[in-house]
């Protein structure tokens, strides 16, 4: 039987009721209504769709829309203010406090009255854009009043990292989550799983047959990703002081972004298909002892230092930033992926604040050819580079004879530019995880054994470096403390993007 050639047809939601738990907040002026004036331009909002707007401080829906359109003058598309003007009268704003069980009465009966006004079905969707404190006072709300209960209709909802602090509170928070919601109903987002590159390791692995032959150790060499950030913690240094950039970055983007690179094929596209083979990857690193974490890991702050002619403060200058903190800007980390197909190859992950560039990359190094045919060639390994911010797209560094009598060799590069090979703009990852969660996709969502081995990880380094010296300062602009190069072995050196 012939194989279906024709392209998927575009997927469109049900008509549903968006709640936004702390909507007065930068997260939905900035991410969450550009992403939904961007699906309504796309034409994939659903027809009967509306928003609630649910938090403390006391304001009309007409300020509320007001505030939104700001924001999407600021942060959306271009016809991101049109798009708005279309869907303006379906947001409307509740105040209440998230402990007030009066205020859940009146969100249950205007849900209920959106419903018979629009004629649909009682799909609501509850994004917790709110810090983790307020989700027990929101989730015990939602249950008492029935909200969590799906009747008619689906019941979803949405929650924002940092996801716990550590393995204890990650668990306690599941099981928090857990009284109010099943499994199915969770989706812990992160953001980085809705960008159009992350999302394309898949296909560049699974839709081609030149790359997974040479996907394991025998071909590749190392794998190093960094997610480098070129602003300080910009005035959360509170925040950061709790987080620091293995809880803040690592924990979550940097092993997710491991886990495609190195998970099985699934056995389809299927949301827990894909998660399994995640969740496979995370159990196949070993916790790390007080001695791995010592040899495998380093650790820096940044340190005062004259940018662009102007001088950045010392990480411990910055306000909320105790003067003693020894809190990592920085951290580069060695991890081993423990199973048949990746044996010993080393990944290197990196991450961290005033690092010279904003940039986020996969590079895997492939092995060099066992024979050196070409002496005194210039020339490094083999590189396929996924770049995910800010130049989308994939090169492939590979070696090619120079024109001429002499049989010279060096570096050149294949280049695939998102932009320039599919020219629209590409979409927010807040507007596709959006979408996803409104057709009960949970692909790019993480699954509570995949938020909590994560943790494990990240826990045994975190307790490693409770018993060495502090971080290593490193001067703002730098790529890190010097050190973080001693990580490398066997001719092996970081990338600089």
């Amino acid at each position: 039987m012939a194989q279906d050639t024709q392209p998927p047809k575009p997927r469109k939601a049900e008509p549903c009721t968006l709640v936004i738990f702390g909507a007065t907040g930068d997260l939905t002026r900035r991410k969450l209504i550009p992403a939904l004036t961007s699906l309504y331009c796309d034409k994939l909002l659903p027809e009967s769709f509306a928003v609630i707007g649910f938090a403390r401080r006391d304001k009309s829906d007409e300020e509320f829309r007001g505030e939104l359109l700001a924001g999407v003058k600021e942060f959306g598309r271009q016809r991101g203010s049109e798009a708005f003007a279309a869907i303006r009268d379906s947001i409307t704003y509740l105040r209440s406090t998230f402990e007030d069980e009066a205020g859940y009465a009146a969100l249950r009966e205007r849900l209920d009255q959106i419903d018979r006004e629009r004629g649909a079905t009682a799909n609501r969707l509850f994004y917790l854009a709110t810090p983790p404190s307020a989700y027990s006072g929101i989730l015990a709300n939602l249950n008492a009043c029935g909200l969590s209960k799906e009747d008619g209709g689906y019941s979803r909802v949405i929650v924002e990292k940092p996801f716990g602090r550590d393995l204890e509170s990650a668990r306690a928070l599941n099981e928090q989550v857990a009284t109010a919601f099943a499994e199915d109903q969770i989706y812990r987002i992160d953001h980085y799983l809705g960008k159009e590159t992350v999302q394309n390791i898949l296909a560049m692995r699974f839709a081609n047959g030149i790359f997974e032959p040479l996907w394991n150790v025998h071909h590749i060499d190392h794998v190093q990703i960094t997610v480098a950030e070129s602003i300080g913690v910009s005035g959360r240094g509170a925040y950061f002081e709790e987080s620091g950039i293995i809880r803040d970055m690592i924990q979550n983007h940097l092993l997710q972004l491991l886990t495609l690179i190195a998970m099985e094929p699934p056995v389809s596209l299927a949301a827990n298909a894909v998660r399994d083979e995640k969740v496979k990857v995370l159990h196949s690193i070993r916790s790390l002892s007080p001695e791995d974490v010592a040899a495998n890991t380093v650790r820096g702050q940044y340190a005062r230092a004259c940018l662009e002619d102007a001088e950045v403060l010392d990480y411990l200058e910055e306000p909320g930033v105790a003067p003693d903190s020894t809190t990592e800007t920085f951290a580069a980390i060695r991890l081993e992926v423990n199973n048949w197909r990746w044996g010993k190859t080393p990944f290197f992950l990196r991450s961290g604040k005033r690092l010279p560039k904003r940039v986020t990359e996969v590079a895997i190094h492939f092995r060099r050819p066992p024979h050196r045919l070409f002496p005194g060639a210039r020339r490094g390994r083999n590189v396929l580079l996924l770049r995910i911010q800010p130049d989308e797209g994939i090169s492939l560094r590979f070696a090619s004879k120079v024109p001429g009598p002499n049989v010279n060799v060096q570096d050149v590069r294949m280049d695939f530019d998102y932009e320039q090979a599919f020219g629209d703009e590409i979409a927010d990852a807040y507007q596709r995880l959006l979408l996803d969660a409104m057709l009960g996709d949970s692909t790019l969502f993480a699954r509570r054994d995949e938020v909590e081995e994560a943790w494990r990880i990240v826990d045994s380094i975190v307790a490693g470096w409770r018993d060495l010296p502090p971080p290593l300062p490193y001067p703002a602009g730098s790529w890190g403390p010097t050190e973080a190069g001693d990580l490398m072995h066997k001719r092996r050196s970081w990338r600089q993007p």
